[in-house]
């Protein structure tokens, strides 16, 4: 092996040691959250120091269209500078050969950050922090179902066949007996995480027809966003050598919850390690008020990032396991911010909006942003929320459309994320919502073809 590979990270040394490596697979996450990239083997890989894709990529949407998001200059396809990030190498365990996955990070050609690539929307959300001797700490949570595998898409989404010769059943939250249904699968994501070094807080059965979730431990913002991204491969794989489908639409089946991928934050000093949620006796402090007040204040304008798509705006739905509103409370999973029990040290805010759908590159930097303007502005919370939030009104959009008119025009949230990113991503966005308007669905057909 190559003296390049003396910069992997332990587990992929283990995984390949002895081994001959026969192809590294070059990746960066696009808009929607898909790698994209080159494989190339590994004897090439150890003579080039970066590679090139298009800009373009970044202009796409989700059905291979695109929006016209390239600008003045139209849409000439610029070459993007692909640089490794060596810290993300991991083994891809379920090819055929022997295989590394690596992270690049996108440049143009002066060496400055693409700044509609996702992963550099995060590093800058959390500069910020770090030019405000911060330090952010998150910890996702990932829900996602396991169906029956799906051909044909006019067909519905039906829940995978269990262990037992059963479909997998629904409101059997937190059953081991549900989770042993699909043990075989989770071995497999069990396996595979090993094998690319993620450490899984656990593993849990939700409320959903095969629904599961996944808690990964806190830590560095942007390492937790690559392991989502891993994740969401990994756990497709696995699924796949079982015969059935790894879904992270966030509402797949109707009458069933949606799937969201929950993000705890927290933020310590960066000299002295203190949780500025907690003050010196274990309290409160004014950080963690505005920390909370900047969610409330300014994730309906980027709810179109944590809601990306038409889908998504399905899941929020009233005694569904997701939020309608943005009250706050203590240890209450109705609101759509939650302050989960825990010491001082350990104090950090919930928040419940989010679904799996998003790019988590972005999810995880939109939440940022939207608490940091709430710590730079002293923003005040509303007062906490007590009883069923399900009681009272919606204060998010319901729509797809509407969420994109209140981000076009946030510009506080634009200069946090990047303007030129929130021109491109909001452009790409239109274009795939007015695309779907053109869709006829079989509810009109149905009820509005003989009747109106």
């Amino acid at each position: 092996m190559a003296d390049w590979t003396d910069k992997l990270p332990e587990a992929a040394r283990t995984y390949f040691e002895g081994k001959r490596l026969d192809e590294v697979e070059c990746i960066i996450s696009d808009l929607p959250g898909i790698a994209r990239g080159k494989a190339v083997p590994a004897s090439k890989f150890a003579k080039q120091s970066y590679f090139h894709l298009p800009d373009s990529i970044f202009y796409q949407t989700i059905t291979g269209d695109w929006g016209e998001a390239a600008g003045e200059d139209g849409f000439i396809e610029r070459d993007m500078i692909l640089k490794p990030d060596f810290t993300t190498a991991s083994a891809a365990p379920w090819t055929g050969d022997w295989t590394l996955q690596v992270i690049h990070d996108a440049f143009d050609r002066d060496g400055e950050p693409i700044p509609f690539s996702p992963r550099n929307v995060l590093k800058r959300v959390v500069k910020m922090y770090h030019d405000k001797g911060w330090k952010p700490i998150v910890a996702p949570e990932m829900e996602f179902f396991l169906v029956a595998p799906n051909v044909d898409p006019a067909q519905g989404i039906k829940p995978m066949m269990g262990r037992s010769g059963r479909p997998a059943a629904a409101r059997q939250a937190y059953s081991m007996t549900a989770v042993d249904e699909f043990g075989p699968v989770i071995d497999d994501i069990y396996d595979f995480a090993e094998f690319q070094g993620f450490e899984i807080d656990g593993i849990t059965q939700e409320g959903g027809a095969g629904q599961l979730e996944i808690n990964l431990r806190h830590g560095d913002p942007v390492k937790l966003a690559d392991e989502v991204f891993y994740f969401k491969r990994l756990i497709r794989e696995a699924a796949l050598r079982h015969n059935c489908f790894a879904t992270f639409m966030a509402k797949p089946i109707e009458d069933e919850p949606g799937s969201a991928m929950h993000i705890h934050h927290s933020i310590i000093e960066k000299e002295t390690g203190q949780n500025i949620f907690s003050g010196p006796q274990g309290g409160e402090t004014d950080a963690f008020y505005h920390f909370i007040a900047g969610l409330q204040n300014h994730l309906p304008a980027g709810l179109a990032v944590m809601a990306p798509y038409v889908n998504s705006y399905r899941r929020y739905v009233k005694d569904h396991a997701a939020p309608i509103n943005l009250e706050w409370a203590r240890d209450n999973r109705t609101t759509g911010i939650r302050v989960p029990l825990s010491g001082p040290e350990a104090r950090r805010v919930e928040n419940r909006i989010a679904g799996m759908d998003c790019n988590p590159y972005l999810g995880i930097a939109l939440s940022l942003a939207c608490g940091y303007l709430g710590l730079i502005q002293h923003e005040r919370p509303r007062r906490q929320f007590y009883g069923d939030a399900y009681e009272g009104d919606g204060d998010i959009p319901q729509v797809m459309g509407d969420a994109l008119d209140l981000f076009d025009q946030a510009t506080a949230l634009h200069e946090v994320l990047g303007p030129e990113f929130a021109r491109v991503y909001g452009i790409v966005k239109r274009a795939e919502y007015e695309e779907f308007l053109q869709v006829i669905s079989p509810w009109e057909r149905e009820h509005l073809l003989m009747n109106v």
